[in-house]
């Protein structure tokens, strides 16, 4: 073997080795089968409290309040620029609002229980209130629980964005 190829095996056995350091490095471990579990699990109770929150709105967006107020916890308390208010305060309020569009944007979620969780996120959002038209930017964060079978919002608040 000449001198040219053995510096070339070397070389070749090196940068592979090389290779193989940090890969094994920055390679994660397989997760336990429990972990795995645990992910799907809290993507799943991720996906169920999101779309809980959607479908609030979009009942406020068909005017079903009879739908809005299914999905709202009777013990709920519902805060906005106004201050803290009862599900039938809520109710009431929006009896006289309609969204047309919405869009959600930045959302984050927290599960709080195996059958709760809090989502966090920017809404932007037009309607009409009380006969007036609105556009609005607003933070949201709601939790959601399972409550005797049936998913419902226990707590929301809106805090106005700057514009």
């Amino acid at each position: 073997m000449s001198r040219t190829s053995t510096v070339l095996t070397v070389a070749v056995v090196a940068a592979f080795g090389v290779f193989l350091l940090i890969h094994s490095k920055t390679s994660a471990a397989p997760l336990p089968l429990a972990s795995v579990e645990l992910m799907g699990a809290q993507n799943a109770l991720e996906e169920k409290v999101i779309a809980k929150e959607r479908e609030g709105l979009d009942a406020l967006k068909s005017g079903n309040l009879e739908l809005f107020g299914d999905l709202t916890a009777d013990d709920a308390v519902l805060v906005d620029a106004h201050g803290p208010a009862s599900k039938a305060q809520v109710l009431q309020n929006v009896a006289a609002f309609k969204l047309t569009d919405y869009s959600m944007e930045g959302m984050e979620f927290r599960r709080l229980s195996e059958d709760s969780g809090l989502i966090s996120y920017k809404i932007s959002e037009k309607g009409i209130s009380h006969g007036k038209e609105f556009s609005a930017q607003a933070y949201v964060s709601s939790i959601w629980a399972k409550r005797s079978g049936k998913w419902v919002c226990v707590f929301s608040q809106e805090t106005a964005a700057r514009q």
